[in-house]
């Protein structure tokens, strides 16, 4: 069985911290100006990922860097869970010298905190953003829960053919898909374009999608309330339901 905290890290490398580069590119006219290396580490391990600034750009890369600017540490993996789930951690940093750099952080923690459940923004804008945030993050998540060694969602995805469970806010709101196939999972941003989708959980309208991704509402009652509709079998879009409660699970345990 994949041990909890494991799995939450997994998650929280290679579907959280990659959403700094959507923030990122959301204001990226104003955040151009500074190049260099920040690591996101675990003490004495190789866990971890780093943003490499460069020529107005950020990429989220996963792994140790050899000669990162600043360095955010943390003691244990329990801590870096912690600050990526909302709790209160202290980690060590260093490379106070690149303070232009540290500061290009600001914006990006600050955006990241529209996960969070207490975060209830009023303008549309704000509040697709945070419908996108999400909805990158639980597809991206849904394929690292199976590449992470979730044995329920293995079994689940084992003899699975090719097939897309696609997500999408219409009529031209945010949209991400997973694909699976044979045991081997895949997540991606905008709608696949390449074959038709097994399951396609449509949202109706930022709001509606914002009730069932950002404030957890039933998936059974928002179709009822014609917030969603969903093409493609009930049985396996309840299954993958079931698995995005999962990913709250970990990500935000009660």
């Amino acid at each position: 069985m994949a041990d909890k905290i494991e799995l939450t890290n997994r998650i929280v490398l290679r579907s959280v911290l990659p959403l700094f580069k959507v923030i990122y590119d959301e204001g990226k006219e104003s955040s151009k100006g500074v190049d260099g290396i920040v690591q996101f580490a675990v003490k004495d391990s190789d866990k971890g990922a780093y943003l490499e600034f460069s020529g107005g750009n950020l990429d989220v890369k996963q792994g140790i860097h050899s000669n990162p600017d600043v360095t955010i540490s943390f003691k244990s993996v329990e801590d870096m869970n912690g600050m990526f789930t909302g709790k209160t951690v202290v980690p060590s940093v260093k490379g106070f010298s690149h303070i232009k750099l540290l500061l290009k952080l600001v914006p990006l923690f600050l955006g990241l905190t529209l996960l969070m459940p207490n975060k209830n923004p009023k303008a549309p804008k704000k509040r697709e953003f945070k419908v996108k945030l999400l909805m990158y993050m639980v597809t991206n998540a849904l394929s690292q829960l199976n590449k992470g060694g979730d044995e329920d969602m293995m079994a689940w995805t084992a003899k699975m053919p090719d097939r897309i469970f696609q997500l999408s806010v219409q009529p031209e709101g945010p949209a991400a898909y997973l694909r699976v196939k044979v045991g081997k999972t895949k997540s991606g941003h905008g709608i696949y374009t390449k074959k038709a989708p097994f399951i396609h959980m449509m949202f109706q309208g930022i709001d509606g999608a914002y009730a069932v991704i950002a404030e957890g509402k039933d998936t059974v009652e928002a179709m009822g309330d014609g917030e969603i509709r969903v093409d493609g079998s009930p049985e396996s879009a309840g299954m993958l339901g079931s698995f995005m409660k999962r990913i709250e699970s970990l990500l935000m345990p009660k």
